[in-house]
């Protein structure tokens, strides 16, 4: 008999992440267990690594995941680009940009701010403003996707401006990395980091990272040695790219997960599936739209979508209402919009006809619990109606 309590409901995740995972993947995670060196192993770590490159759009040579959640890709990019008493410009427009200025301050960075209002997107003057402040500035960082405003963040006018001043690019893309458009080379962006548990569609636990290679350049001649033993590239990379030595037990198993996502999202095509999620979010905006319901950001994500609550609404209530009788899970709002808004991510496996259909008429039918002024059925046909003028191509969702 079994002893086992473990139980998990099953959810539809339709929150800031972690996003629904195929069955594939999870298939993947039960594969048998080979020890890190094992050359089996170090095949699917070199699939992985090229797999990865191709979704990033980059020939980078240090392209691989980190043993960690996205948080960890933020510090491995930053401890290994940051020296003490280097000069780095941040931009902070939410939570994800004030945590990557926090750890550079802890990296020893002497550390600018760029404030953007919450929602808003930082504008290539704004960063040429800056630099022409701090001339002595080293590297620039910014969140892609920001994903606890919703806001998506141009960056090709924004690399220009740092390459002229001699920085190096940062860019968080853990809500963006396999659902918006991201060219790691075309834009020139020298650090990058990401997480598996948004739009790859897989569980959390690894973080997709590439370095160009002005940014390796960097981290060779370094003066000083990382702050962090666990997360110094100059290590790791010697694992993952060779010659193979050992530096810490890499998670075999989510690494099989990584692979089967990666070979998912390639199965698709990249470009299908950036159109899959804009398609889906178009419809869900079309749909929350006919609800009352405004977008905060003026230039919103297509992967996580962030509205305003209807004044006079419990958003407690209806995100646990949401969660006890449909079992769906979406996010609350943080910082100054916490109690005043939603946040719901249509990311990888959930970008789909079927979670914009679920989530529309669980709101409507709590929306107007609760007095909101909606129509009944007015959401689901603006949905509609957002299909019908461009149908998924075949096979997609």
């Amino acid at each position: 008999m079994s002893t086992s309590t473990l139980h998990p409901a099953q959810r539809v995740l339709l929150g800031p992440g972690p996003s629904p995972v195929p069955a594939r993947v999870l298939e993947a995670l039960a594969k048998p267990t080979l020890g890190h060196l094992d050359p089996q192993y170090l095949e699917i770590m070199d699939r992985t690594s090229a797999m990865l490159r191709t979704v990033f759009c980059t020939e980078n040579r240090l392209t691989l995941p980190i043993s960690g959640t996205g948080s960890a890709g933020m510090e491995a990019c930053v401890v290994n680009l940051v020296e003490p008493g280097d000069t780095m410009l941040v931009v902070v427009a939410g939570v994800f940009g004030g945590r990557m200025a926090e750890v550079a301050r802890r990296a020893g960075a002497t550390v600018h701010t760029i404030d953007v209002a919450w929602g808003e997107t930082a504008s290539a003057e704004q960063i040429q403003a800056a630099l022409e402040a701090h001339p002595d500035t080293k590297l620039v960082g910014l969140v892609h996707a920001e994903t606890s405003t919703g806001a998506h963040q141009p960056l090709v006018e924004i690399s220009q401006v740092v390459h002229q001043a001699n920085a190096l690019l940062l860019v968080d893309a853990v809500t963006s990395l396999g659902g918006i458009e991201l060219r790691v080379d075309d834009w020139q962006i020298d650090a990058c980091y990401s997480g598996t548990q948004k739009c790859l569609s897989c569980p959390p636990g690894l973080s997709p990272v590439t370095f160009s290679p002005a940014a390796e350049a960097k981290i060779a001649d370094r003066a000083t040695p990382v702050q962090s033993w666990y997360l110094d590239l100059s290590l790791i990379q010697s694992y993952w790219g060779g010659p193979r030595s050992y530096h810490h037990t890499a998670p075999i198993n989510m690494t099989y997960a990584l692979h089967e996502a990666l070979a998912i999202v390639l199965e698709e095509g990249l470009d299908a599936r950036i159109a899959r999620h804009a398609r889906n979010h178009r419809a869900l905006r079309a749909g929350t739209e006919a609800l009352g319901l405004r977008y905060i950001p003026e230039r919103s994500l297509t992967t996580l979508n962030a509205l305003t609550v209807h004044e006079g609404v419990d958003d407690a209530r209806v995100r646990a209402r949401l969660l006890g009788d449909w079992g769906i899970e979406i996010g609350a709002g943080l910082g100054p919009f916490a109690g005043k808004a939603w946040r719901i991510g249509l990311m990888g496996e959930g970008s789909s006809r079927r979670s914009v259909d679920l989530v529309l008429g669980a709101l409507e039918t709590l929306l107007a619990e609760q007095g909101a002024p909606v129509e009944r059925g007015a959401a689901l046909a603006a949905a509609a109606a957002s299909y019908d003028r461009e149908p998924a191509e075949q096979g997609t969702a």
